[in-house]
């Protein structure tokens, strides 16, 4: 009986974010392999084979995937807009299913909306995975039970309508969203995403150095040398380990896995660690003459 009504609770509360998510990183890693295989044989002169995956074009223009995702996207999100009255559970997962379809092959080329430009082989390219990686890690979280701003009770907003209790809601909604901007003037992306469903991780966020290159750095250490460099040293030591796997997991995914070396991983270090140019000096106000 324990295993029916849990099952029960999934497919009613769950079901269709789960296979949104599945789809969504099937679709991804799929996209990824597909793509590869084109650049790989683009120079090959054998004929093609109705089988073999190939640029989709129109003439001299190449229509790239992520228009394929954003025609997904409206497509399914009218379709679970209309059901969001009367629609049931196998109708809102078909829905979710196209949806994340859609939305890898949009994120698959983030880089290129981002940047407006065909960056998808080169090192900018990599902010698609960036963004691949958050959107996981957003779904993964929501499946698990986390929902934003979980650190207090809603409920109590519905059960209790007594103005001090709703008040305090209000409050505790106020100091979790002002907590989760310091974090992310700090430059804590990661851990303003995650806090916003732990909520803890956005006070330790809050408390701890900002990272040197933050908007937060940069209004509070430029004139406080000891503390910039507090900032840089952790931020180094600390991204070392972070940037290797995020090597090795980008190159894996674009096909290439290989353990960074030392090099490559201070070079990149080199680009992501800096410290923060000191605001611009405000010019002093002519007072005219009388």
């Amino acid at each position: 009986m324990h295993q029916t009504i849990q099952l029960d609770f999934i497919t009613r509360g769950r079901l269709p974010l789960f296979c949104c998510l599945v789809a969504f990183i099937v679709t991804f890693f799929v996209t990824r392999t597909i793509v590869r295989y084109i650049r790989r044989h683009a120079d090959s002169d054998a004929p093609r084979k109705w089988w073999q995956p190939r640029n989709i074009g129109h003439g001299t223009m190449h229509i790239h995937h992520v228009v394929i995702g954003v025609i997904l996207i409206m497509v399914s999100g009218i379709t679970m807009v209309t059901l969001a009255v009367d629609g049931g559970v196998p109708e809102f997962t078909v829905a979710s299913i196209f949806f994340g379809i859609g939305a890898a092959l949009v994120l698959d080329e983030f880089a290129l909306i981002l940047h407006l430009s065909d960056v998808y082989w080169s090192e900018d390219g990599r902010t698609s995975v960036d963004a691949v990686f958050a959107a996981v890690a957003v779904a993964g979280l929501l499946i698990l039970g986390f929902n934003p701003l979980s650190f207090f009770d809603v409920g109590i907003w519905r059960d209790d309508h007594h103005p001090v209790a709703r008040a305090s809601v209000v409050a505790m909604a106020v100091l979790t969203l002002l907590l989760a901007v310091v974090v992310l003037l700090k430059g804590k992306v990661w851990t303003g995403l995650v806090g916003m469903f732990i909520t803890p991780l956005l006070l330790v966020g809050a408390i701890r150095l900002s990272r040197p290159h933050a908007p937060w750095a940069r209004w509070r250490y430029t004139n406080r040398p000891r503390k910039m460099h507090r900032a840089l040293e952790r931020e180094r030591w600390l991204r070392r380990p972070v940037v290797q796997a995020k090597l090795w997991l980008q190159d894996a995914i674009a096909g290439m896995p290989r353990f960074p070396d030392d090099a490559k991983v201070d070079e990149q270090l080199d680009r992501e660690i800096h410290a923060a140019p000191a605001p611009p000096e405000r010019a002093p106000v002519k007072q005219e003459a009388a």
